[in-house]
This record gives C-alpha cells, sequence and structure tokens, in this order.
C-alpha cells in the first residue's frame, strides 16, 4: 500500500508539473459588437518551459453568419478566412502577445460560440480549450464592449463622428496603464490618447482627420486587447 501511494503521489507530480507547462491567460468570455465592426480577441499563450516552443492554435468550432467571417492576425498580419488552424514560436518563460482572432461584424446579428484549441505543436494530447460567445447586433446602445478586472470600458460615441467623439471607461486599477490609439485603414497611426485613472471620459478630437473609415485600438499595459472601427463624416 506504501509503494502505491508513492507512485501515485510521483504520478500526480509529474502530470502537475507537465500541466504547467505552458497556460492560455484568462481574458472575457464574452464579447459584443455592432454592424460594421471590426472585433479583435487577443489570445495569450505562456511557456513556461525553459525552451522555446510552437503552439498550435485551432478555431474548432464556432460559424459565423453570412456576412461575417474571422480570421488570426499577427498584430495588422492575417491570414486568410479559411485558415482555422495556425503556430507560433514562443520564447521561454515569455507570453505570445500579438495574436488576435479578427472578426469582421457584418451586418447580420447572431449571437454565437467559438471553441479554440491550443496545445504544443506535435503534443495534442496536451490540449487545452477556451469557449468565447460573441453577440453581434444592429443597436446594442451605450453597452460596455470590454470588461476585465483592469477595465470597463464601452463603445465610442458619436459614431460617425464629425469634430469630437467621446469614450466612457473606468480603470479598476490605478497600476493598470492604458491608452487608446487611433488609425488609420493601413495602419499609420494618427493619435494617441492616454486613459488616466483619475478619469472616466475621453474626449477624442476628429477635425483634422478627412473624411473615412478609421480605427481605434484600446491597449493594456501596452498590449491591444480591442479594436474597433470609427467613421469620420464631414
Amino acid at each position: 500500500m506504501k509503494q502505491l501511494v508513492i507512485l501515485c503521489f510521483f504520478f500526480f507530480a509529474a502530470y502537475s508539473a507537465w500541466s504547467q507547462r505552458f497556460e492560455v491567460l484568462e481574458g472575457p468570455d464574452s464579447y459584443q459588437a455592432s454592424f460594421n465592426q471590426l472585433l479583435r480577441i487577443p489570445i495569450r499563450i505562456k511557456n513556461n518551459t525553459d525552451k522555446p516552443q510552437f503552439y498550435v492554435i485551432r478555431k474548432a468550432k464556432g460559424d459565423l453568419g453570412d456576412t461575417q467571417k474571422g480570421y488570426f492576425c499577427f498584430n495588422n498580419n492575417c491570414l486568410d478566412a479559411s485558415i482555422e488552424e495556425c503556430s507560433k514560436k514562443v520564447e521561454p518563460g515569455e507570453t505570445l502577445q500579438d495574436l488576435y482572432f479578427t472578426i469582421e461584424s457584418g451586418i447580420q446579428a447572431i449571437q454565437t460560440s467559438i471553441k479554440f484549441e491550443f496545445f504544443p505543436k506535435g503534443n495534442p494530447q496536451d490540449m487545452v480549450d477556451r469557449l468565447i460567445s460573441v453577440l453581434i447586433e444592429e443597436k446594442p446602445g451605450k453597452s460596455f464592449i470590454y470588461q476585465s478586472r483592469e477595465i470597463t470600458i464601452q463603445d465610442i460615441y458619436p459614431n460617425p463622428v464629425q469634430e469630437q467623439a467621446f469614450i466612457d471607461y473606468k480603470l479598476h486599477s490605478e497600476l493598470v496603464k492604458a491608452k487608446i490609439t487611433v488609425h488609420n485603414i493601413l495602419g499609420k497611426p494618427m493619435g494617441d490618447y492616454d486613459l488616466p485613472s483619475s478619469e472616466t471620459r475621453l474626449k477624442i478630437q476628429t477635425d483634422e482627420l478627412v473624411s473615412g473609415v478609421y480605427f481605434y485600438t484600446v491597449y493594456l499595459n501596452n498590449s491591444g486587447i480591442l479594436t474597433r472601427k470609427l467613421i469620420v463624416r464631414k
């Protein structure tokens, strides 16, 4: 009996050590968007080993509507929507920061769940998964577009905008560094705006921007967590 207990202990210890070789960092489990928006879902994987490792990220299930499409993006380099699996090298002790699953919300209301699977390349038996809920509707109103332990933020308004737009938010910790970057469709930054923890509303001046489509990205501690469309109409 004593030998059995020792054997079980070492098996559990080995399993626990193996299960901690990588982790998928937590984030929001649900996202909401209105029509003709660009929704970016961040994917963060931490390599807990002492060696570089390739990790496979797979969209296992989740159907979008006829007018929507989703695809993986590394920063602003996006894969074709038909590619449902990708891999990325992560150095020892580092966290993958630049991977997103991007959804073009289209003009169709849907509510769906998307399942992602993660595992070290060559070791699918070590797979972990994450289920994300997505709601797309015509006019979600002045609702939260992102909620976490660090920040609660609402969508920009008015949109379309002529001279200035506003974003309501609340930082839940003074230690969090948050900002918003407005960029054009080519990814060129058009303005950076800090989000101080002492304030709850940001004003964005758009009077010097020409009419057209822009995007704004929310950053927490220099990591982009959300990108939405901004239309300037003069």
